[in-house]
Parts: C-alpha cells; structure tokens; sequence
C-alpha cells in the first residue's frame, strides 16, 4: 500500500492547517496499514516553486513528526509526463484548444445565463485554428462511460462525463496543471491510495478517466469534508494558521494533530500523545459528510492537556539548564505550554520582588515568617504553616492563602502551594515573607 500527499506553492511557503490535516489522514492511513507515505511536491510552476518553498515543506513535516518514505518532485519527471502525453495525444484522447481566459468566461455567462451548465463546448475536428495563438490542451472524456467509483468516505459516487467539461492538463505555454501529471505519477509510483479534500470530487471523476485511458486502475480515493472556521465560514484566513504560527507561539505538535485526526469525526477531540495512538484508531469510518469546524482554541485546549501529561524527559531540552525534575513536575500542573516554565525559576530558586501588601495582609505575612521559623519542614511544610498562621491570626480561605501566595512567589496563581514550597525551601520562603511584611 502507498498514500500520497501533495502539496503546491503557497504565498508564504508554508504548511497552513488545511493541507496538515490532509498530510496528516494519510499519514496515519498508511501507518495503521503497514504501508508508505508518499510526499509529492508539485513544482511544476517555476515561477512559485523554489528552493525555500521545498526546504519549508519539509521543516514543517519534520516539526509534526510526519516524515514521508518517499519524496517525488514533479519538476524531476517532466521526461514521463511528456512520454505519456504523446501516448493520449495518438490516441484522441488529448486535443488542441485556443479560447482566451475571457472568451471562456464570456462563454461560460452565456450558459449560464440560459439556464445551461457551463460546461465547456468542444470545437469540430475542422474547426479552423488561429495563427497567433498558442494551444492550449485538454483530455478529451467519453461521454459514453458513466464514472463511477466508491468513495471511502462519501460512499458510491457517480458523474455523467457530459455533464463535466474536458479539463485543461497544460497550459499554452507548456507547463502543466496537477491533473495529469498526478495521473502519471501514481501510475508509476504505485499509489493505491489518495485522500484529499471533497472540493476535489469533480476533479478525481476525471482522472478517473485518465488512468482508464492510460490502461491503469484508478487508485482507491478518501474525499474529506472541507475545513471550515468556527464561525462556519469558508476559512481563507486559516490559510495563516499552520505549523509556522504554531512553532512560534510554542504549541506542542501533537495538540494541532489530535485535533486535526478527530474533528469531523464521531470521535471526541482529546489529548493524543503519540502518532502511534492516532492511527491505531484512525477509521473513515468514521468521519462525516458535514464540513469539519476547526477552532484555534480547541488546539490551545488540547495542548495544555498535553503538558500536563509530558515526562520530564520529553521536555528537557526546552527548559533551562539548572530545571531538574522535580521543578518541572511542580510547576506542570499550572502550564500551557512548555515554553511558559523558563518565567518560574526565579520563583523556584531566584529572587523575586517583595509584593506590596496592605496592614492586614503584612501582618498576617509577619506571622507567618515567625511560624516559618518552627515548623517542621521535613513533611508537608505548607499545612503545617497555614494551620500556624490561621491559629494565630484567624484568617481562613483567601485572607489567609492569597497573601502567603504572593509573598513567597510574587505570584497572584499558580501552581499548588504545598509543592513550591518544598521546591523553593525554608531559608528562601522566610527571607521572603519577611521581606514581604518590611515593606
């Protein structure tokens, strides 16, 4: 079994969460199967295509953990696209055209202003040919074979080619549009499988023929339901949310893929660990005909669940030298993300500004100081301070946490007490606390 994956030049080059989620369903496909993930990068647009753009690609794929098997550049195969081309042109199947952008369009109103599908109007074979234009080509369908096909998640389809127009595969400068090529390719690749977006429907009805005409079967086709806003609209503006946004804020790759492998589908959207997890479950099956709604915060959601999970070991190369295990687990709890962890180590063992405090609440704090000093700090030192302090001054709930809170960590929240406590120690919590009452 292979799956493949494509991706085409984006403004900024990098991945934007639509075409992730769609890397991210074959991916797991293929690795629930035992089978290859295929990455085909579509740079046959010179002009788009760069260096930069293939080197993003990758970067981003690399950072989510979706490493393909194999990666084909359509730019290095334009030897087979030509050698195939000319097979469909001897036989009938591909054809010369030299209507204008605007003549088509011009066209197309006509149709549909009489109530006509737009569908594109072959010439006769006599047709005469213009001398200043360049030709344009198209694959000629058969009107007479209904395509027909069982979708993996849309179920039977079926088009009548006479209702499709014969679509462009190159341009009259020469260069190619994805629909042939990709034919081509999985052909020779042997792609078995292809999972893509449903706006792409129409588009795997024609190819469909392609690979007929070719002498080849089709491979097996996923068409997802688009991905949406939270708000249910089309999501132009989720084209910059991806991997680049998602680095730079510190979002943990697998809060974006467990999102992305679960919405659209009946299975809840939680907190996967490992990529291993996700394809074990992973089932078209199960997903849905309605567009799948994606929310931003469903992500900022997940990934805090995430960090509150991860092991020291995962994370240590992201935290400061001097953290050790026992600071990373105290201070956990209160993450979202791990990023977030470097601003407590001054309140674990640096120094921190004594916070300004009213009458009641300094005298509070320099009873607590005092008691700091008697306590036993071998168990549970945080009890045993709080039940000191509530004995001597009758404070309880917030009057007596709140300002023990801020003056030992300068800090309106966070984290349990009674595990900062033990990290930060009696000598430095009693410097606090009187400094906190002096002020």
């Amino acid at each position: 079994m292979t799956v493949v994956t494509r991706f085409a030049p984006s403004p900024t080059g990098r991945l934007h969460v639509g075409n992730i989620r769609t890397a991210l369903h074959n991916f797991l496909f293929a690795k629930k199967h035992g089978g290859r993930f295929l990455l085909r990068i579509d740079d046959t647009d010179r002009e788009r295509s760069t260096v930069e753009f293939d080197a993003a690609i990758r970067d981003d794929l690399d950072w989510l953990g979706l490493a393909p098997d194999t990666v084909v550049r359509q730019s290095d195969r334009f030897a087979i696209y030509e050698r195939e081309f000319d097979r469909l042109k001897a036989a009938g199947r591909v054809y010369a055209c030299y209507e204008t952008p605007e003549e088509l369009e011009l066209r197309r109103k006509v149709l549909l202003g009489r109530g006509l599908p737009p569908v594109y109007e072959r010439k006769p074979d006599d047709a005469p040919v213009p001398d200043d234009r360049p030709a344009h080509w198209r694959f000629k369908l058969d009107h007479g074979a209904p395509i027909e096909w069982t979708d993996l998640i849309r179920g039977p389809q079926k088009f009548d080619p006479k209702l499709l127009s014969d679509p462009v595969i190159r341009r009259a400068d020469g260069s190619w549009l994805y629909l042939l090529p990709s034919v081509i390719d999985d052909i020779d690749l042997g792609i078995t499988h292809v999972v893509r977006g449903e706006d792409h429907v129409s588009n795997s009805a024609g190819q469909i023929q392609m690979f007929d005409a070719l002498g080849a079967t089709s491979p097996d086709f996923a068409h997802e339901a688009l991905l949406v806003a939270a708000e249910g609209k089309l999501s132009k503006r989720l084209g910059s949310y991806g991997a680049q946004h998602l680095r730079e804020e510190g979002v943990e790759p697998m809060a974006m893929l467990s999102v992305l492998a679960r919405i659209g589908t009946s299975q809840p959207v939680e907190p996967i660990a490992t990529l291993d997890a996700l394809a074990r479950d992973f089932d078209f099956a199960h997903f849905g005909r309605a567009p799948a709604h994606f929310d931003s915060h469903d992500v900022e959601l997940v990934n805090a669940k995430l960090v509150h999970d991860l092991p020291f070991a995962a994370v240590r190369e992201q935290l400061p030298a001097e953290a050790s295990e026992a600071d990373w687990l105290a201070i956990r709890p209160n993450l979202t993300r791990v990023a977030d962890f470097a601003g407590w180590m001054p309140v674990l063992h640096g120094a921190i500004d004594a916070p300004d405090l009213n009458h009641e609440e300094r005298a509070l704090v320099r009873e607590a100081a005092a008691a700091a000093t008697t306590i036993d700090w071998s168990e549970a030192p945080w009890k045993a301070l709080t039940d000191a302090v509530k004995s001597a001054t009758g404070a309880k709930g917030r009057a007596l946490f709140h300002p023990l809170r801020l003056a030992i960590t300068g800090r309106d929240s966070g984290p349990e007490m009674a595990g900062l406590l033990e990290r930060i120690g009696k000598d430095a919590v009693v410097r606090r606390l009187e400094a906190a009452a002096k002020r």
